[in-house]
């Protein structure tokens, strides 16, 4: 049995011969990191130390986390990490970085929030005995109303059709109301650092039953393949016809 994950299966639903390379012959691709998910990463390390400060009773300021992330970044930072948008530094990015974190500590330094996990490394067991892997940013409870919270430093705002069709956190729902028994309802929400909004979603239990038949049936796909087209080359291909 094999461990699966939102990010692996959707490899192979966009490009099968890109999963081939990665997972089947393991094939190490150097893809220089982007400042995109360098800012991303950092916020993260962030926004998990508040809670992780607050958890242990020590005083967190907006001013002490902002630091935090400027030390990260002046200690971390790389000319060799890709900036591609044209007219854009690292400057800026670490500008909005700072924004992110200072909005969300003054939209939730009160949240009553419980919070159970941060960054969780975990598994859970699918109908057909292969794992998937759980790894929820923020996992936190209401009395009986569990959330799980995702950050998101897209430039975009994720819409409500989207947050509805989403997998990869109701994959994660799924896990929390097998572990948590008390759970009457989980939330999956996503904090859309760029807009300082929420995007929230909810699944029934027979939507979560659909979409676990869903997922094992693409991983069924993935054991019985026999040939991994290059969809990439195929779209390039496709775009040079038209």
């Amino acid at each position: 049995m094999a461990v699966y994950s939102h990010s692996r299966v959707s490899m192979y639903e966009n490009c099968p011969y890109a999963y081939k390379l990665k997972y089947i012959d393991r094939v190490e691709v150097d893809i220089p990191t982007t400042i995109e998910a360098f800012m991303g990463d950092l916020v993260h390390q962030t926004l998990e130390k508040m809670y992780k400060d607050k958890k242990f009773k020590k005083r967190v300021s907006k001013a002490m986390l902002v630091r935090f992330f400027k030390d990260l970044w002046d200690r971390e930072y790389s000319k060799d990490i890709l900036i591609v948008k044209d007219g854009l530094t690292a400057e800026n990015y670490k500008k909005m970085g700072i924004k992110f974190i200072s909005d969300y500590y003054d939209t939730y330094k009160n949240d009553d929030m419980t919070i159970l996990g941060l960054e969780t490394q975990d598994k859970m067991t699918l109908p057909d005995g292969n794992k998937w892997h759980v790894r929820i940013d923020k996992l936190g409870c209401k009395g009986d109303v569990y959330y799980v919270c995702d950050y998101k430093t897209n430039s975009r705002m994720k819409d409500q059709e989207e947050a509805d069709s989403d997998r990869q956190l109701a994959m994660y729902s799924i896990w929390v109301k097998n572990r948590f028994k008390d759970a009457k309802k989980v939330i999956l929400k996503w904090h859309m650092l760029a807009f300082n909004k929420e995007a929230i979603s909810e699944r029934s239990d027979q939507q979560l039953e659909k979409l676990q038949q869903e997922v094992t049936a693409i991983i069924k796909e993935i054991e019985n393949a026999k040939e991994f087209t290059n969809t990439s080359l195929v779209r390039i291909r496709s775009e040079k016809t038209c």
